[in-house]
């Protein structure tokens, strides 16, 4: 069975489409940074040093482990040339 598979009989549950709803702005940042980080050429520990924290900080951010700040996210985002900016929509 394939992963989109065991995803789409997943999802048909409410309780577990929720959770998964609920998580996907996470995982999108996550997402996001990854691409820019790789895009750009850096590894995860020249990233963190660029905003002065350990790579294990990077790999936390990029694996989904933790809530980041957004102090966090806006240095993250400023050591990728980027600016954050929320929205509510």
């Amino acid at each position: 069975m394939k992963h989109e598979d065991v995803k789409s009989i997943l999802l048909n549950s409410p309780e577990v489409k929720k959770e998964y709803d609920s998580l996907k702005t996470l995982y999108d940042i996550k997402r996001e940074i990854i691409r820019l980080r790789v895009e750009q050429g850096l590894s995860q520990k020249e990233l963190a040093d660029k905003i002065n924290t350990k790579q294990s900080a990077i790999s936390r951010l990029e694996s989904g482990e933790y809530n980041p700040s957004i102090e966090f996210l806006a240095k993250v985002a400023n050591a990728l040339g980027k600016e954050l900016q929320i929205t509510f929509q």
